[in-house]
């Protein structure tokens, strides 16, 4: 099993990125996905969250209206597109994959989740 996350960087407050993670050994399209970040000296959270059938998506207050997650089951791939980003989403980014029954009363945590991958740095700053 690999969830292999990509498009991190340095950019600009205002700026945007697009991240994306690439799965691989599991039966990525009955699986619901998320994404997380942590901080230097802070706690995992999350950020957003996406069903298996991408019908129904969620998202933590801070990045509501800013960032969009979306996936492509053929290409079995989950995005994270973020825009006008500040200095506080300067974060590691990891996606992880829940086949769990109770996903959608628990997808804020991380508790839930079978997969995760490594984690792609974003660095926000001018």
């Amino acid at each position: 099993v690999q969830l292999v996350e990509s498009g991190g960087g340095l950019v600009q407050p205002g700026g945007s990125l697009r991240l994306s993670c690439a799965a691989s050994g599991f039966t990525f399209g009955s699986y619901d996905m998320s994404w997380f970040r942590q901080a230097p000296g802070k706690q995992r959270e999350f950020v957003a969250a996406i069903t298996w059938r991408g019908d129904n998506t969620y998202y933590a207050d801070s990045v509501k209206g800013r960032f969009t997650i979306s996936r492509d089951n053929a290409k079995n791939t989950v995005y994270l597109q973020m825009r006008s980003l500040k200095p506080e989403d300067t974060a590691v980014y990891y996606c992880a994959g829940s086949n769990s029954r109770y996903w959608r009363g628990s997808y804020y945590w991380a508790g839930i989740y079978d997969y995760w991958g490594q984690g792609t740095q974003v660095n926000v700053s001018s």
